[in-house]
């Protein structure tokens, strides 16, 4: 799956360089993680069920020289929207942003969809 190479890829990262780190607000296993924080556990964040929060500490932790990869699915991006602009870009940050599940996406029900994809 996309989250599997990415998950593996961002861990083999991870173990290169000392700067790159991993968020993820509860779905460690939905976004590949479970591969980062096996491999370099000191740079994994698991902020629970709290999407604004993964951003801003992903702008945080950009703010002091690491890369932060936050591994979000569309719709849970759409609840950090702000801190997404003014927390991270607008600050022009070092933040990469793994988006999986956009657009409609049938096989994940109501809750999963990505419809606001274009406006981000």
């Amino acid at each position: 799956s996309f989250y599997t190479v990415l998950g593996q890829a961002r861990a083999k990262m991870g173990e290169r360089n000392q700067k790159i780190c991993a968020i993820t607000e509860a779905m460690k296993n939905g976004t590949g993680l479970q591969y980062v924080k096996k491999r370099i556990p000191s740079r994994f964040f698991d902020v629970g069920m709290a999407e604004q929060h993964a951003v801003t500490v992903a702008a945080g932790l950009a703010r002091q020289g690491l890369i932060p990869v936050v591994a979000i699915y569309s719709t849970f991006l759409q609840r950090a929207y702000d801190q997404f602009i003014h927390d991270v870009m607008l600050q022009n940050l070092n933040v990469l942003f793994a988006i999986d599940r956009a657009g409609l996406v049938p096989g994940d029900g109501a809750t999963h969809q990505g419809v606001y994809d274009a406006a981000f």
